[in-house]
């Protein structure tokens, strides 16, 4: 008689070998029947990887939806012929990881951030809405099934900013293995890529913006030497990099862990005090042109200056909404109906012109400025009665500072006074080269690409300038007493006056 499948129960009955006569009486309780699971009718859930890539510009062609009586995140209107249905994403799949990140757990508008700020690409692994509805009422744990999925031995990659040391250089070269496009990492022990977090044998993928897999070594060679004082490389072990490549797993930016980067995003978070923040929201334009939301004037004890809020900053959310989109009364309006709490997403000028040289978003590696606070003061009371000296050892620490002329030359006016100590930075450009590369008022000039000026006339230190080309390395020292000398001096953050006239101003 051999094996019949039950359809229906999904059982299967094997006949055994001692001889049976039906009882209609007994049925199928009949004691010599026995019956098992079949072992096919319940599956082990599939995940499956879609790595989605689109032109700038272009839609990634899918919407993310919640919905109401079901779990997950649950992908809908897969456009036909479009990035994701040309990648394999189908109607009613679940998601379970953005960029290596597990998003099961995660607010939807969070999730849908995350794949915002990825760029034009973008690494999804999904479930299908069956399999998934399956696994939730077998009570499975998807994250024990993502990891199995992956298996072991596929860490993050990590995003690293390495400083020249003046003695010891980058302390990093790179060797070609195997294929082109393939670089392996050499340390010199102790040196600068160390201390920002490269290991050795670490593979290089991206290094400053561009990726390495159709770079030869030469052209690598011509990279390093322009790179001046300062690179940023994404790096990942040999290992790791191995099984990315078996999964067909792309090794993305999104993805890192950032190591030593000079510049975050901080996200305040502000109570209000009499349905007042305390600071001005300016809409401002910088040397380059580009037009920002500034936060200005934080007042005395405000909510805004206990959330840590600096002068200057740039706003880029409002309650994890981007602003850059939006006009200056939106996003006013949405501040005044945030109620008595708020979330304010914010970043320096220098740190968002980092992110944009590497073509990052510079909400990708956004940090609470909270936990940012907690740990300068735990810092600060540990070295309590040792911060009067370090104080004055880090106003005396010379700087060195790479500047390339822009719009606005330099961006910074040189001076001096009698039995001063020496040329002086006296005026900076908002948004200029020189507040780029980090020099503030009141910084001496030591060295000009090398030379030692100190004993030198402003107008010979002025010369050296010029001859620098559009390239020059200052040498700088910052002196707390010519800064308290040149605080009185009015500056302007934008030196046209029309300009001036067309900023909005909105005290929150």
């Amino acid at each position: 008689m051999g094996k019949r499948h039950n359809m229906k129960s999904g059982l299967e009955i094997i006949r055994l070998t001692e001889t049976f006569t039906f009882n209609p009486k007994e049925g199928i309780d009949n004691p010599v029947m026995v019956t098992i699971e079949d072992a096919d009718s319940v599956s082990t859930p599939s995940p499956r990887l879609c790595v989605l890539k689109r032109e700038e510009g272009e839609s990634y062609g899918f919407n993310l939806r919640v919905e109401r009586g079901r779990q997950g995140h649950i992908v809908r209107n897969v456009v036909s012929g479009g990035v994701a249905g040309f990648s394999g994403l189908k109607d009613g799949d679940r998601l379970l990881e953005v960029n290596n990140c597990f998003v099961e757990d995660v607010p939807h508008p969070e999730v849908a951030g995350k794949i915002r700020l990825s760029g034009n690409q973008l690494c999804l692994l999904l479930l299908d809405g069956e399999e998934y509805e399956q696994a939730l009422s077998r009570g499975e744990d998807l994250q024990s099934l993502v990891s199995a999925h992956k298996g072991e031995g596929c860490r993050p990659p990590r995003l690293c900013h390495i400083t020249r040391d003046p003695a010891s250089g980058l302390g990093i070269n790179f060797t070609p293995v195997e294929e082109k496009g393939h670089f392996s990492v050499s340390l010199a022990a102790g040196g600068a890529a160390e201390k920002a977090g490269v290991c050795k044998g670490d593979h290089l993928v991206w290094i400053d913006g561009a990726t390495v897999s159709d770079l030869t070594h030469s052209a690598l060679s011509r990279m390093m030497k322009k790179c001046g004082n300062h690179i940023t490389i994404l790096v990942i072990d040999g290992e790791s990099e191995k099984n990315y490549l078996r999964q067909r797993r792309p090794i993305l930016p999104a993805m890192a862990v950032p190591h030593n980067l000079p510049h975050r995003a901080r996200r305040l978070q502000l109570v209000s005090e009499g349905d007042v923040y305390g600071f001005l929201l300016r809409l401002e334009k910088a040397a380059s042109g580009r037009k920002s939301h500034v936060l200005r004037a934080m007042e005395s004890g405000s909510p805004a200056e206990k959330a840590g809020m600096k002068d200057g900053e740039l706003l880029l959310e409002v309650n994890g909404e981007a602003v850059e989109s939006l006009k200056h009364e939106e996003i006013v309006d949405r501040v005044r109906q945030s109620g008595e709490q708020i979330s304010l997403t914010t970043i320096t000028l220098v740190g968002l012109e980092f992110y944009t040289q590497l073509g990052l978003s510079p909400l990708l590696f956004c940090e609470d400025a909270a936990v940012e606070r907690e740990k300068e003061s735990s810092v600060s009371a540990s070295a309590a009665e040792q911060a009067p000296q370090k104080e004055m050892d880090d106003s005396c620490k010379p700087r060195h500072c790479s500047l390339r002329k822009g719009p606005l030359g330099f961006g910074f006016n040189l001076d001096s006074v009698p039995q001063g100590p020496g040329t002086f930075i006296s005026q900076m450009a908002f948004g200029g080269s020189g507040q780029r590369a980090g020099l503030c008022v009141g910084d001496v000039v030591m060295e000009v690409d090398g030379q030692n000026v100190e004993d030198k006339s402003l107008e010979d230190v002025i010369m050296l300038v010029k001859e620098g080309g559009h390239f020059i390395s200052l040498l700088v020292m910052y002196k707390t007493n010519m800064r308290r000398e040149q605080t009185d001096t009015p500056t302007r953050d934008i030196p046209d006056s029309e300009e001036e006239e067309n900023n909005e101003i909105s005290c929150l």
